[in-house]
Parts: structure tokens; C-alpha cells; sequence
């Protein structure tokens, strides 16, 4: 599945890279002609403005001069000062505007023409100036000889003659640096409408390509969903199959216990009972004639007493009497008993009788011991607490300690004995939990599902010979 899976996972990160790619191409395409034709509107904007600067101070230059002839004729037929105002304006303003015309035409062809015009236009300012000079002084005969000759009408001409030329050749430049403008605008309009249109294309693709990946995506969580629910199917029929091999073993286990506590209880019991009857009868014949003897045989006798105390207790290990002949509130308070004399520990119990069936009760049984040994050993406690009873059709057994605790999660492996419990547990329908951490003690929580079925007969094991009559 994972090597069907990683195809999928490079395609989708392959087109995302494409995508990305285009996208950056795209605007940067796109960036790109605008800004050409930003740049190119924008020169030959400022080349028209700068020709129409040009053309209007040339306009401006005719306009001086004709105003201030205008106001000279004025002037000298009336002889007002006032008429003089549009020669004052041209002296002030005339230097400038030449300034600006010849910086403006300084590296170009026109460059002698306006150098011309500029020494026309001076000497008829100059012209102007002298003759309203020659006015205010009197000299009647000179001003009116030099208004009748035709030296400023040809500069006055020349000057216009070069405005024309100057304003022809502006406009066509003018009309030019439009085209420009106009072609660079529709340049950028056709470039932007096509990248829109390639870019539109490349969409399109692009989403033709991600619905496939989407459709092999949903085609592959199909196929994932469908491999997790016979993987979920898988664990659960193994999950049975250990959980029914394990109640296997945990039967097959008490059974070869209940085995050999019967031919311990059979085989060994009678030997040991035969052995002490021998013993007893032995101590009789010789106790007059030899009493080192009789002192021996003594001995042996409570060796063989403490040889069937621990077959009993062997016996009791494998498979409690007290459980099959009792009951299970019998068989934990002999248990607990027994457990409080060896291990000097503090025992409470609260123990509530409920109907069991024998699975039950060998499995609580068995949890009460195992949970024993392991305060014993492990746990360093003083007080331990042990109680059964019944809760919303539950059967609830606690084992609570007030021993040094321990992290569970910390648990390592080889410890068996609560996880075989727990699978006994849970074979059974029940639920088993520990409770624990560092220094506040340890809980073992069981619960099982309360039986309706009346606990079945007791099984005693079979009766062997009192050996304590013997002595």
C-alpha cells in the first residue's frame, strides 16, 4: 500500500512545484510587460512634454516680440508710457524662454536655427528699445527713419519663419511621441491580455491534473480505508484468537495443577500417612528397650508431620480446597489469613458474598493471590485492603496497598503475572485496572460481569488417611 501510495505523493508534490513555478512565471511575465510598457508610455510622456514645453516657448517667443512691436507703435502714436508694458514684459521674459529653446534644441539639428532666431529676436528687442529711446529724446527724424526702414520687419520675419519651422517640426514629434504612447499602451494591453489567456490555459490544466490527483487521492484513502478495516478485522480476529488461547492456557494450566494436587493428595499423601503409621508402630515395639531410638524415631515423625504440612500447603497452592468445598468468601479470608502470619502485614477485608460460577471464582482467586505476592515482594507496604462486592450488575474486587507505588508506564518486560491476569480477565468479559504512582501506593482494580447462574457443586478433593491418628 505505501509503495502504491508514494507514485501519488511525487505527483502531487511535482505539480505543486509546477503550479508554484507557472504562478511565479506568470506574474513575473506579467510584472514584466506592464512595466515595459509603463516605461515606454512614460518616456515618450515626458518627451511629449517636454516637446510641448519646447513648442510653447517658441510660441511664447513670437507672442513677446509681436506684443512689444504692437506696444512700440502704440507708444509713438500716443506717446503713453502705459503702452510700454508689453516691451518691459519682453525684456524680463525674453532671456529665459532663449535660455530654455537653446538648452532645449542644444545637441540637435535645430540647434543653428535656434541660435538665429535668438540673435533676431535680441536685436529686435534691441531694435524696440532704441527707438522708444530715440522718442523720449526727441530725435524725431532718427526713430521715424528706423520704424520706415525694413531691418525689423526681416528680423521680426526670420523670428517667425523659425517659430514655425520650430512649431511644424514639434507637432509632427508631438503627434509621434502619441503613436509611441498609443503602440506602448496596446503593446502591454495585448501582452497582459495574453499571459491573462495563457494563464487561464495553464489554470485550466492545472486543475485538469489536480482533480486527477484528487480522484487517485480519494481512489487511494479508498483503498487505505478498505486495507485499515481488514487490518482492524485482522487484529480483532487475532485479538479473539489470543484472548481464547489464553483462557486456553490459563484451563489447561489450573487443570494440570488440579492433576497434580490429586496425585500429590494420592500418590505422595499415602506414602507420607504409610510412613508415619510405620514410624508410630516402630516407636511402640522399641520405645522400653532403646530410648536413643525412640528419640530418633520421634524426630522422624515430626519430619514426616512437617513433610505432609507442606504437601497440604502445596496441595492448597495448586488448587485450594477451600475454594471448591467453601466457597470463594471461605477461600479469600483462609488466603488473607494465611498471607497476614507470613508476611506480617496488616490485612482489612470487606467481603460480600455474590452468586459466582467456578470460572469466576478461581479467577478473582487467583488475582487476590498474585496480587499478594506482589505487594509482598515488590511493594514495601504496611496495610493492605482487600474487598468484593456487587455494583450496577458488576462484581468489583479492589487490592489496595499503601506501599511505595511505581509508574506503570515505566513497567519493563517479564512481568507476566497481572498481564496473564488480565487476559484471564478479560476472557471472562471482565475489565482489569492498576492503579499506581511513586509513593502513593498501588490499586488493582477487577471487574466482571455479575453471573445470574448459581455457583455449581463443590469438587473435595479425595480423603486421605488421618495421619495424625498415627501418633
Amino acid at each position: 500500500m505505501l509503495r502504491h501510495l508514494d507514485p501519488w505523493l511525487e505527483g502531487a508534490a511535482r505539480n505543486r512545484g509546477l503550479a508554484v513555478g507557472f504562478a511565479a512565471l506568470a506574474a513575473a511575465a506579467v510584472m514584466g510587460v506592464s512595466e515595459a510598457a509603463f516605461w515606454g508610455a512614460d518616456q515618450a510622456l515626458k518627451q511629449s512634454q517636454a516637446r510641448h514645453l519646447a513648442r510653447d516657448d517658441s510660441l511664447r517667443l513670437r507672442e513677446l516680440l509681436t506684443n512689444a512691436e504692437t506696444a512700440q507703435r502704440g507708444f509713438l502714436l500716443t506717446g503713453r508710457d502705459d503702452y510700454l508694458a508689453p516691451v518691459h514684459q519682453a525684456e524680463r521674459e525674453l532671456p529665459d524662454v532663449l535660455k530654455r529653446l537653446r538648452g532645449q534644441y542644444e545637441s540637435s539639428e535645430w540647434a543653428a536655427l535656434i541660435n538665429d532666431a535668438s540673435v533676431r529676436a535680441n536685436e529686435k528687442l534691441s531694435e524696440l528699445q532704441l527707438v522708444v529711446k530715440l522718442y523720449r529724446d526727441g530725435n524725431t527724424p532718427a526713430w521715424q527713419g528706423l520704424v520706415e526702414s525694413d531691418i525689423g520687419r526681416e528680423k521680426m520675419q526670420a523670428v517667425r519663419d523659425a517659430v514655425v519651422q520650430l512649431d511644424r517640426h514639434e507637432l509632427t514629434q508631438i503627434a509621434r511621441e502619441r503613436e509611441a504612447v498609443f503602440k506602448s499602451l496596446t503593446y502591454g494591453r495585448l501582452g497582459v491580455h495574453g499571459l491573462t489567456l495563457l494563464s487561464l490555459f495553464g489554470l485550466a490544466i492545472f486543475l485538469r491534473r489536480n482533480e486527477a490527483l484528487h480522484k487517485a487521492r480519494r481512489e487511494h484513502a479508498s483503498e487505505l480505508a478498505s486495507e485499515r478495516d481488514r487490518l482492524d478485522r485482522e487484529v480483532a480476529r487475532r485479538t479473539a484468537e489470543l484472548t481464547e488461547l489464553a483462557q486456553h492456557l490459563q484451563t489447561v494450566r489450573e487443570d494440570e495443577r488440579a492433576r497434580l494436587a490429586r496425585e500429590l493428595h494420592d500418590e505422595l499423601g499415602a506414602l507420607l500417612t504409610a510412613a508415619k503409621l510405620d514410624v508410630a508402630r516402630i516407636r511402640r515395639m522399641t520405645k522400653t528397650a532403646a530410648p536413643e531410638i525412640d528419640e530418633r524415631l520421634k524426630h522422624m515423625s515430626e519430619l514426616l508431620d512437617q513433610g505432609i504440612a507442606l504437601k497440604r500447603r502445596i496441595i492448597e497452592d495448586l488448587r485450594p480446597s477451600a475454594l471448591s468445598n467453601l466457597g470463594l468468601i471461605p477461600a479469600l479470608e483462609i488466603l488473607t489469613t494465611e498471607f497476614a502470619q507470613r508476611s506480617g502485614l496488616q490485612l482489612s477485608l470487606e467481603l460480600t458474598e455474590n452468586p459466582t460460577d467456578d470460572a469466576d471464582r478461581l479467577a478473582l482467586y487467583r488475582l487476590v493471590q498474585e496480587a499478594l505476592t506482589n505487594v509482598l515482594r515488590h511493594a514495601k507496604a504496611k496495610h493492605v485492603r482487600v474487598s468484593l462486592g456487587e455494583a450496577d450488575g458488576w462484581l468489583q474486587l479492589h487490592i489496595r496497598d499503601d506501599g511505595q507505588g511505581f509508574n506503570p508506564e515505566a513497567v519493563g518486560s517479564g512481568h507476566h503475572g497481572l498481564l496473564g491476569m488480565r487476559y484471564r480477565i478479560e476472557s471472562l468479559g471482565g475489565t482489569l485496572q492498576l492503579l499506581s504512582a511513586p509513593g502513593r501506593g498501588t490499586l488493582v482494580l477487577a471487574r466482571l460481569p455479575r453471573r445470574s447462574a448459581p455457583p455449581s457443586a463443590p469438587m473435595p478433593l479425595p480423603a486421605a488417611p488421618d495421619a495424625a491418628a498415627a501418633s
